[in-house]
C-alpha cells in the first residue's frame, strides 16, 4: 500500500488537545495548521472534489449491546459532516447496520428498549440460541417490540443519535440486498472469480481455487452458508450446499440442504461487502477503529480498485478508548450505553469527549467523571476567552460551536455551569429552593440570572446525583433539611458549639476539617465520636463525606445553625 492510501492522515496536521503539536505545522495542502482535526479531514475530502451530497459512513454489526464504542464512527462522522456543512456542502451521514451477518454467538448482555443493560435472564435466550447462524434480521426481537433483533439494535443506536442531536440515517444491509442495490457489485465480484481470489489470497489463507465469495441464506433452515458450488451470471443465482460454519472453537451445524439462491438471497463476505458499500452508497469518507487499519482497510482498497474499479473513500483511523481502564467488551460486561451516560452528563460534555483528537487513546473513568466535566468546563471557558492557554483557546474557538451544535449561530454568552462536584453536593439536598440558595451563596449563580438560566444550571445537579449513586462515592448521601432528632453528651455539645463559632468566622472547608480534630481534642472527645455527631446532624447517619470540606461548600448560616442544633 502506498503512503497515499494510509488511513493515518491526522498525525501532522492537527494538534492534540493537550497542546502538543505535530512535527510539521504546515499541511500538505498548504492550508497550514488546523486547530480541529475535523478540518483536516474536511480538507482531504474537498481535495478530491467529490460530487454532492458528500457521503460520510460508519457501520457496525448488531452483535450485542449498542454501547458507547459503537458510537465512535457516528460521532467522528458527525464532526466532519458538520464542518463540511459549515463550508456550504450538502452532506449525507449514513450508518450501516451489517444486519445480514449471521448471529455467531449468544451475547451475555443486551440493552432493553430504554437502553438499559440487562442480562439474558430477562429475555428469551433460547430464541437466540435456536437462531445461531441466521441473519440478524431473521431473528426475533428478544424484547418483542421490533421486527427483528437487528431492528431493535438499530433503533437503540438511532435513539442515542437523536439524544445527541446527530442527524444520521440508519441503513440496513439486508434492505440494500433486498432492494437490489448490491446486484451490480455482486455480479462484478462473481464474474471475475480468478481476479477476486488473487486479491483476497493476499489477505486470507482460506482462499483457494474453489473459493466463491458469496454466502447464500439457506432456503431450508435460514442459516448463512459459505459453500457455493456454481454461479449462473445470466440468472443471477448460485447453487449452494448448507454446510457447517466454524465460529472459533465452536461449530454451527448446517442442515445439508442443496438449493438455489438469487443474488438478493445472500450476501458478500465482509472483505468484499465493505468496499461494496462504498460503491453502493457513494461513500466519500469513513472513520474506523485501528483493528481495521492493518487488516480490512488494505484489502478493501485492493478490492475497490482492482475488483470494483472505484476509489476508496478518505479514511481515518481512530484510537479506541477504554472504560474504567479496561477495553470495552460486551462479553466481559465492561460497557456503558449512551443513554446511561446521559443520565450522568449533559449531551455537550459527551460530544466534547468525541471532539478530542481521535488518534490519542483515552480512558472514560466513570468514577472520575468529574474530571471530564471539569475539562469540558475549561474548554468552554477557553472559547469565551477566559483561559490563558493559546492552544486550548484555538481548539475551543473552532470546535466549541460544533460541540454545542451552534455552528450556524455561534454562542456569544457563556452558560452558567455549576462545578460538577459542587452539583453533587447539591444533589444531597432534595429541596430545589435550598439547592438554588446554596448555589447562589457560593457565587455559582449570578444575582441577575434569569429563571431559565437558573433552571439550566441546576439541571446538572440531578446528573451529578445520579453519578454519586452509580459510583457510591463520597457524595452519595442525603443532607437532612430538617434537624434530626439527636441528643449529645455535654462535652460533644460544647465541642459542636465551638465548631459553630469557628465556621461563623468564615473559614474554608480545609480549615474546618482540621478544626474538627482540634476541637475534639480540646473537649476530650474521641475524634470518631465527634465526626459521628456531625454526620448525625447533617445526614442523620454515622458516616458521610469528608465533613469539614463538605461543610465548607454549604451556606455558612445554615451550617452554623445546624451545629448549634437550631431548627
Amino acid at each position: 500500500m502506498s503512503a497515499d492510501d494510509s488511513p493515518h492522515i491526522l498525525s501532522e496536521q492537527a494538534r492534540d488537545t493537550d497542546g502538543s503539536a505535530g512535527d510539521d505545522d504546515e499541511g500538505d495542502d498548504g492550508k497550514g495548521f488546523r486547530a480541529f482535526w475535523a478540518d483536516v479531514v474536511a480538507d482531504e475530502i474537498e481535495a478530491r472534489d467529490p460530487d454532492e451530497p458528500i457521503v460520510i459512513k460508519g457501520g457496525v454489526s448488531p452483535s450485542g449491546v449498542a454501547h458507547l464504542g459503537n458510537f465512535n464512527e457516528i460521532m467522528r462522522g458527525y464532526f466532519v459532516a458538520a464542518v463540511l456543512r459549515e463550508r456550504g456542502h450538502e452532506v449525507r451521514q449514513v450508518f450501516t447496520s451489517d444486519d445480514k451477518d449471521p448471529l455467531r454467538k449468544i451475547p451475555r448482555k443486551l440493552a432493553n428498549p430504554d437502553g438499559e443493560i440487562v442480562g439474558l435472564g430477562e429475555v428469551d435466550a433460547g430464541a437466540l440460541g435456536r437462531n445461531l447462524g441466521k441473519p440478524y434480521t431473521a431473528i426475533p426481537d428478544p424484547f418483542g417490540e421490533r421486527d427483528s433483533y437487528a431492528a431493535h439494535f438499530a433503533a437503540l443506536l438511532k435513539a442515542d443519535a437523536d439524544r445527541l442531536e446527530i442527524p444520521v440515517e440508519m441503513v440496513s444491509n439486508t434492505e440494500l440486498y433486498a432492494d437490489g442495490a448490491f446486484d451490480d457489485v455482486t455480479r462484478r465480484v462473481l464474474s471475475d472469480l480468478d481476479g477476486v481470489r488473487e486479491v483476497l489470497s493476499q489477505y486470507q489463507d482460506k482462499v483457494d481455487g474453489e473459493y466463491v465469495p458469496f454466502n447464500p441464506v439457506c432456503g431450508e433452515c435460514g442459516k448463512i452458508t459459505e459453500t457455493v458450488t456454481s454461479v449462473d451470471l445470466d440468472a443471477e443465482t448460485v447453487e449452494y450446499v448448507c454446510t457447517d460454519m466454524d465460529v472459533g472453537d465452536n461449530t454451527i451445524e448446517g442442515c445439508g440442504h442443496e438449493g438455489t439462491a438469487t443474488f438478493r438471497e445472500g450476501k458478500l463476505p465482509w472483505r468484499l461487502e465493505w468496499p461494496g458499500q462504498w460503491d453502493v452508497l457513494g461513500v466519500d469518507f469513513e472513520p474506523f477503529g485501528k483493528d481495521h487499519a492493518e487488516g480490512s482497510w488494505p484489502s478493501g482498497v485492493d478490492v475497490a480498485r482492482n475488483v470494483l474499479g472505484i476509489e476508496p473513500p478518505v479514511p481515518m483511523v481512530y484510537e479506541w478508548f477504554t472504560l474504567n481502564g479496561e477495553p470495552l467488551s460486551s462479553s466481559a460486561g465492561n460497557i456503558v450505553t449512551v443513554s446511561e451516560l446521559l443520565d450522568l452528563l449533559e449531551p455537550a460534555v459527551l460530544r466534547y469527549f468525541f471532539a478530542l483528537h481521535p488518534k490519542k487513546a483515552r480512558d472514560l473513568d466513570i468514577e472520575r467523571l468529574d474530571q471530564l466535566v471539569d475539562r469540558f468546563d475549561r474548554f468552554e471557558r477557553a472559547y469565551f476567552g477566559e483561559v490563558d492557554d493559546e492552544d486550548l483557546t484555538a481548539f475551543a474557538e473552532r470546535a466549541y460551536p460544533f460541540v454545542v451544535r451552534r455552528a450556524d449561530d455561534p454562542p456569544t454568552e457563556k452558560p452558567v455551569r455549576l462545578p460538577y462536584t459542587f452539583a453533587a453536593v447539591l444533589g444531597m439536598v432534595d429541596d430545589p429552593a435550598f439547592r438554588e440558595r446554596l448555589a447562589r451563596d457560593e457565587g455559582h449563580i449570578p444575582d441577575d440570572a434569569s429563571d431559565e438560566t437558573v433552571e439550566a444550571a441546576l439541571a446538572r445537579v440531578e446528573k451529578a446525583r445520579n453519578w454519586a449513586e452509580r459510583t457510591a462515592n463520597e457524595y452519595d448521601y442525603r443532607l437532612q433539611t430538617e434537624l434530626p432528632d439527636a441528643d449529645f453528651d455535654d462535652d460533644v455539645a460544647a465541642a459542636l458549639d465551638d465548631l459553630a463559632e469557628f465556621v461563623a468566622a468564615g473559614h474554608d472547608g480545609e480549615a474546618i476539617q482540621a478544626e474538627i480534630y482540634e476541637t475534639a481534642r480540646a473537649h476530650d472527645v474521641e475524634v470518631s465520636d465527634f465526626f459521628a455527631a456531625g454526620y448525625r446532624l447533617f445526614f442523620d447517619d454515622t458516616q458521610g463525606p469528608r465533613l469539614g470540606e463538605f461543610l465548607g461548600e454549604l451556606e455558612r448560616d445554615y451550617v452554623v445553625a445546624r451545629l448549634r442544633r437550631e431548627a
